[in-house]
């Protein structure tokens, strides 16, 4: 019975896997769609039927051509760093509780920030490791961005968790049954989403990538597969942020199709701030995390805690 269970297991792992990546892949179609039409041009339309087939052309190509390996760089650490980011932002989805004999348990939030928190490392590894000035400036900016904003992020999950009074995301589904979050912390949930931008490197906090001053941040010396990896594992992120969202304060519903549309909505508002808000400059984007959003989340924390001792000391 217990290999019959690891077999099974097995087998749902290669199965979300690869159902992941293609996810992922036609949520970089559907951002090249989008944008194009935010900038009033056509996105990607001559591949197959309405450039459909795009993805895994441009997947086809990136992994074929010839990997580049920096003279200087220190070859081991920069040849995993892309593999173990990926492996971190598919790992991180083994703690969603999808009802099929699945990994789904008590401390499934906590995993998540342990699994996020470790997404840092790769990214600065990956850019030390190519010894280019370009790409250290890049990872440092990154890794003091989303440790800023992991602050602020985990203050505001523990509002929602001391509301439930549980790390399992199943209860999250059963306190949104009469009531959805988005209703009871509506600007919390509004300051989760700007911070989970901030988490996932995206417009308008991708520091870590800015052209105009790190030509392409801490992936510049990174090609083919690579450069494919790295990704992979910031679009895995996102639609795991999206998924989070849709958990945490849209019903949490994860049995229902509409969760899936909500999923995808979600999804497209990441691609929606990248085509219309421009890159913010940095020490704006340290005064909104360390002087704005964290008092905020604070007082939210405080206010929060108080008012669930009220009602559990009422109902005593």
């Amino acid at each position: 019975m217990f290999f019959v269970d690891t077999y099974v297991f097995l087998f749902e792992c290669v199965f979300l896997i690869i159902c992941l990546l293609v996810s992922v892949a036609f949520l970089t179609l559907l951002e090249r769609k989008v944008l194009g039409y935010i900038q009033l041009r056509k996105g990607p339309n001559k591949v197959g039927f309405a450039g459909v087939p795009q993805p895994f052309s441009d997947a086809i190509k990136l992994f074929s051509k010839e990997h580049t390996f920096p003279m200087m760089s220190n070859f081991s650490i920069y040849y995993f760093s892309p593999v173990f980011n990926l492996f971190l932002s598919l790992i991180v989805w083994l703690c969603i509780p999808l009802m099929s004999g699945f990994v789904s348990f008590n401390l499934g939030i906590l995993f998540f920030l342990c699994c996020a928190s470790l997404g840092v490392y790769t990214v600065m590894l990956a850019g030390w490791s190519s010894n280019s000035n370009y790409s250290l400036l890049g990872s440092l900016r990154s890794v003091a961005q989303t440790v800023s904003y992991e602050v602020s992020l985990v203050i505001i999950l523990m509002c929602f968790l001391f509301t439930v009074s549980s790390l399992n995301m199943l209860d999250l589904k059963l306190y949104q049954n009469m009531i959805w979050f988005i209703f009871l912390f509506f600007p919390l949930c509004l300051i989760w989403f700007v911070s989970c931008l901030a988490e996932t490197n995206r417009t308008p906090f991708d520091f870590a990538e800015g052209e105009s001053e790190l030509v392409s941040g801490f992936n510049v010396e990174y090609s083919g597969g690579g450069f494919a990896l790295i990704f992979l594992a910031e679009y895995s992120s996102i639609l795991f942020m999206s998924f989070m969202c849709c958990m945490i304060f849209l019903g949490g519903n994860y049995c229902n199709f509409k969760m899936f549309i909500m999923l995808g909505f979600m999804s497209f508002f990441w691609i929606w701030v990248r085509g219309t808000m421009p890159r913010f400059r940095y020490d704006k984007l340290m005064y909104l995390a360390w002087k704005s959003y964290l008092p905020i989340s604070l007082n939210f924390l405080m206010m929060y805690f108080g008012l669930k001792v009220y009602l559990f000391t009422d109902l005593i």
